[in-house]
């Protein structure tokens, strides 16, 4: 089963008891253009290692940002700072106290589990709440409005542990955006993907951005699907981050800075590379 929507989440995060933490709920947004998410200064540490050092960006109504890294960069630990699972050692984050969807990284489900799609989207409606729901017509509308918006209306019926790889992405999107939230989070959906897959799912998600006024922060290692719709890209190095479009930050020279080390990047056939190393010549 999907992680519980942040919601149910809230309260295992005592900001307030968190020194040198400073995390603020924002109210509900309203607006084009206005700031759902913002990150400043933000620095985390396990035992000596230092994950993240000082990160900061932002993530605005209607904007698609994508995060960029390998595995160990910080990534992960961003998202569980902004959906309140870890509590950052300094620095300040802004988000929606509610309003936060989450499409996690691994949802591992038996094929013989009599749960359908639209179940599981249901469950983003009120997962979070103790005891059986009693089926109501405006319930059944919302789960069927937002399989429909997904392109996951063909499978509603199915048992989700029978869909491809990029059908469960659909449901899932689903089941985070029942709800109606503000800020949606996704880490690292196109990890198991086909490259079709990868590029429809991506399509879908900028899709609804614009549509719906979403804020989205979405996390991958190949930045190359998200390029022609990502707003803004939050590049990731050794727990050190640069933000800005992609014509600001995917530059060898800003790149080089980031992984203090020689850094070029490569236009290839329209498919971007970085290659680095000692004899690679900076410009």
């Amino acid at each position: 089963m999907p992680d519980p929507q942040p919601d149910a989440l809230e309260a295992a995060a005592p900001w307030a008891d968190v020194a040198g933490a400073d995390v603020a709920g924002a109210e509900v947004v309203s607006g084009a253009g206005a700031t759902v998410l913002r990150l400043e200064g933000v620095s985390v540490s396990f035992g000596d290692r230092l994950v993240l050092d000082e990160v900061g960006f932002s993530v605005d109504r209607g904007e698609f940002v994508g995060i960029i890294g390998a595995n160990g960069s910080g990534k992960t630990t961003i998202f569980r700072v902004v959906l309140g699972l870890l509590a950052p050692d300094a620095g300040r984050v802004i988000r929606p106290r509610r309003h936060i969807g989450y499409v996690p990284q691994k949802v591992a489900i038996d094929p013989d589990t009599p749960i359908r799609a639209r179940d599981l989207v249901t469950l983003g409606i009120d997962g979070e709440r103790y005891g059986v729901r009693l089926p109501s017509a405006a319930r059944r509308a919302r789960v069927d409005e937002m399989l429909d918006a997904v392109g996951a209306g063909p499978f509603a019926d199915a048992r989700v542990g029978t869909l491809s790889g990029g059908e469960l992405q659909r449901v899932l999107i689903a089941h985070a955006l029942v709800g109606d939230p503000q800020l949606l989070i996704m880490d690292e959906p196109l990890a198991n993907l086909d490259i079709k897959s990868g590029h429809e799912i991506v399509e879908l998600v900028a899709r609804l951005t614009h549509e719906r006024g979403l804020a989205v922060l979405l996390s991958a290692h190949d930045m190359n699907a998200l390029l022609p719709h990502m707003d803004r890209v939050v590049y990731l190095a050794d727990g050190r981050a640069v933000s800005g479009t992609t014509g600001e930050v995917v530059r060898s020279d800003v790149l080089s800075e980031l992984y203090r080390y020689p850094v070029r990047v490569l236009d290839v056939d329209g498919t971007i590379v970085v290659v680095g190393g000692h004899d690679v010549r900076v410009r």
